[in-house]
């Protein structure tokens, strides 16, 4: 399984992650590529515990829990548009700086990946529930990488 833990899929992302430019086209969704580098950042930091948000509601609440499984199961992409906890979509389009966003999201990933499962979160997942350090390692991984995909990189 795929997880930012792994020094070598961390560099790979962060590379990926360099090759965007403020003028990034994305394939899918609305957020400008600031705004989702800020929101891959949030996710981050949700990961470490930084930010903790509410549980989803039902049938979510029920649905992610069942689907942990198969989500944690295979290094399958995350698929497009999929759901997010709306505490992670904090950043103001006006108010994103491409580089400094880009920039927060690489020291993010370099702290998460060097902390390793100490600075995982205990706080429940909005939609999967309890995970564990791997568990959020691997999603972490996912969730970035389906950002990247989103601006072809």
């Amino acid at each position: 399984m795929k997880d930012l833990f792994d020094p070598t899929l961390a560099d790979d992302i962060k590379q990926r992650i360099m090759r965007l430019n403020a003028e990034s086209e994305r394939q899918w969704g609305n957020m400008t590529v600031a705004q989702t580098l800020a929101h891959c950042t949030s996710g981050m930091q949700m990961a470490m515990g930084v930010i903790n948000p509410k549980r989803a509601s039902f049938p979510a609440n029920v649905i992610g829990p069942l689907i942990k499984p198969l989500v944690f199961g295979d290094d399958k992409p995350m698929r497009r548009n999929s759901p997010s906890s709306r505490e992670l979509f904090s950043a103001d389009p006006t108010q994103c700086d491409f580089e400094g966003e880009r920039a927060r999201l690489i020291t993010t990933i370099d702290s998460f990946a060097s902390k390793g499962a100490a600075c995982c979160s205990y706080h429940p997942h909005p939609f999967f529930g309890t995970l564990k350090p791997h568990q959020w390692a691997i999603l972490m991984y996912k969730h970035v990488d389906h950002h990247l995909r989103q601006f072809g990189v």
